[in-house]
This record gives C-alpha cells, structure tokens and sequence, in this order.
C-alpha cells in the first residue's frame, strides 16, 4: 500500500474521531443545560421563571410572612417565691484543743453532753507548773518585804534612789513571774469557751497532746445558721428579716421556719450568685451541723411581667422568645424568674405591652417577616390543611 493511501486512511479515522467526541461533547452540554437543548436563549421567561428573585412563583414563595399568634407581654403581681438548697452550720462551733504540750490527767465528760460555758472539760498534768509558781510566788513575798523596808529607809535617806528603784524593779518582775505562772497552770485546765454539746472524745487518760490535737468538738445548735445561695437577679428581693421555710429528707413531715440574717456583701463573679444566710431556731435539737435543706423564701406580691410558657424557646441553655414588631420577628434573649401555671415570670429583655410569639416559633428565624393571626383561625387551618 503506497504512502499516498496510508495519509488518506489516517485523516478519515482522525476526522470521525473528532466527530464522534464533537457529539459527545454537544450532549454533554445538552444535559446541563436543557433550555441550550431546547433553543431557548439565556434570559428568556422560560429559563428565568423558576429561579429566585426574579419574580418567578419561587421568589413569591420564599418572601411570604409567616403566619404566627402573638399575645402581649402582661404586668401582675405575683407573689414572691424563691426555691434554694443550703447547708446547715451550728451557731457558735470549735475544736477543743490544747495550748501546751502535756498529758491527760482527767477527762470531765461524756461524748453528746450538754456543757455549760466555763465547765472543766479536760484537766492536764499540772506537777511541775504548780511547783513553779510556788517557787514564784515566795520568790515575790521576799520582795515584796524588801520593797516595804526600802521604802521606809528611802524617807530617812539611807537609801538613794537608784537603790530603791532597782529594788522595786525586782519586786515588779517578781509579780510578773507570779502572773505567768498562775496562766501556766490554767493552760492544765481546759474549759468550754461558751455553752452547747460536746461531739466524740479523741483522747483518753494518759494521751500526750499538742497545740492543735483535737479533744473534742463543742458546737452551740440552739439556733442554727443555714447558708444557701441565690441568683443575684433576686438580690434586691432578699432582705435581712425575711421569713423562709425549710424542709429536710430526714424529716419529711417536719418544717423549720426562720428569718434572713444577713446577706453576703460580695457576689460570686463565677457564678454570679450571692451567698445568704438564715436563723432557724432549734429548740428540740433536730437540725445538725452540715445537715443539707430546700429552702424557701416568700415575700408579698410583686410587680412581674408574665409571657406563656409555650413562648419561651430553649437554646444552648439559655431561654429567647421572637417578639414582633412592625411585622417583623425578632430573636431576643430573656431572663427568667419565678413561675405559675402557665405563665413564666421574665426579670429582663422584655416590656410590657411588646408582642411575643405564642405559636409559629418553629418556623420563625431572627428578621423573618411574621404575620400575625388570631389563635382560633390559626387553628382552624391547620385543621383544614390537615
């Protein structure tokens, strides 16, 4: 075969090779883009009616307001509620211990017993203390003559007065060393600082103790302190003289009245809580240090705005509600307070007389257009589209 026939044969494959990819390329295309198919050029009503924005059924649809039902935000007087947990401490509590190093001689009381204040509690080994202040105390008798003779020969000038000085000196610190002793021997007797019950011995007869070795604890519980916290949006509520109620698991059948004491002069910048504290008597002795009570404040009615419950809408642990307005929805967060049946009380982000959204919230967006209904015909259409 010449050379002349190879040419041609090679341009006719090369040629229907690039007829075949041409049409493969132009179907390609074809499906794409129907309307190029079709012959419908760019910017004709076909190819721009479905599109968004360009005043086709779809644009209409997504710029249509939302039908929600709103109510108004009210004003009531609600009364004041305030729920809190708390611990209990004793009204006056300490750990006995020891002042010196020493060894028990005489343990003067029996575990859980009422002590008055003053009452002998422990006696310590008081030997050696006791033969101090003896030596002390003769040691100032001796001085106390001398002072006494110095004085008389000072007025006869037979003593000068740097003699008499130092003499009256030596009877001064005589006195001192006295005094020291006598407090050495009463560090031997320990007594309770004030009056209440004693909690479990830790020592016995014989025990060598320490400075900070607990003998035993001694707390007051006729009136008992009950610490709780509380949100600082209720700080202004919660004043000294309060009236609060607290019960306790251990008994369930049982309430413990008492008033507001005091309420701590800092807030917690982490938890944005304040600490407050309340005295409940306890006569018949129930309560017990570190016990753990509910608690619950109440005042008299105040001023609250009040939303429905249904119009509050949880996220990421904090509460929003859409409120419209000039037919527009708008995304606001709240803070909440005291409830009721049905209604929420909202401390902040709301007024009154503002519209917020009762029904539709599912749908609604932040800025979204809102059209407002009436609840029975927003009703009465769902039932129909259903």
């Amino acid at each position: 075969m010449s050379d002349t026939v190879k040419k041609v044969l090679l341009g006719t494959v090369v040629g229907a090779l690039l007829v075949v990819f041409y049409s493969h390329l132009s179907d390609e295309r074809a499906k794409r883009d129907p309307a190029a198919r079709s012959g419908a050029p760019q910017g004709s009503p076909a190819q721009s009616a479905g599109r968004p924005g360009t005043g086709g059924p779809g644009a209409n649809f997504s710029q249509r307001p939302i039908e929600v039902v709103a109510v108004p935000v009210v004003s009531d007087q609600i009364a004041f509620e305030l729920e809190a947990l708390g611990t209990t401490r004793a009204n006056e509590s300490v750990d006995i211990t020891a002042k010196v190093v020493n060894q028990v001689t005489a343990v003067r009381f029996t575990e859980g017993q009422q002590v008055s204040r003053g009452q002998v509690l422990v006696e310590l080994d008081a030997e050696q203390v006791r033969a101090d202040l003896a030596a002390n105390e003769a040691a100032l008798a001796e001085s106390r003559s001398q002072y006494k003779r110095s004085r008389e020969l000072y007025s006869t000038k037979v003593l000068s007065d740097s003699q008499l000085e130092q003499i009256e000196a030596a009877y001064k610190g005589n006195e001192a060393h006295v005094a020291s002793a006598r407090a050495r021997v009463n560090d031997t007797v320990i007594r309770a600082p004030f009056a209440g019950r004693v909690g479990l011995r830790r020592i016995s007869v014989g025990s060598l103790i320490s400075p900070g070795t607990v003998i035993t604890t001694l707390d007051d519980t006729s009136t008992i302190k009950l610490d709780f916290t509380i949100p600082e949006t209720f700080l202004s509520a919660v004043k000294p003289g309060l009236d609060i109620t607290a019960h306790s698991v251990a008994y369930p059948d049982t309430s413990f009245s008492g008033k507001v004491s005091s309420v701590d002069s800092r807030v917690d910048p982490a938890t944005r809580s304040v600490t407050v504290r309340a005295l409940l008597p306890n006569v018949d002795g129930l309560l017990k240090p570190g016990m753990f009570l509910t608690t619950r404040l109440s005042r008299g009615a105040i001023e609250a705005l009040l939303v429905p419950e249904h119009a509050l809408v949880p996220e990421g642990g904090q509460m929003f509600v859409f409120v419209v307005r000039d037919g527009t929805a708008e995304k606001r967060k709240v803070q909440t307070g005291q409830r009721r049946v049905g209604e929420v009380q909202v401390v902040e982000g709301l007024a009154a007389g503002e519209l917020v959204v009762t029904e539709g919230t599912q749908k609604l967006r932040d800025g979204a257009a809102g059209e407002l209904q009436d609840a029975p015909a927003a009703q009465s259409r769902e039932a129909a589209a259903q």
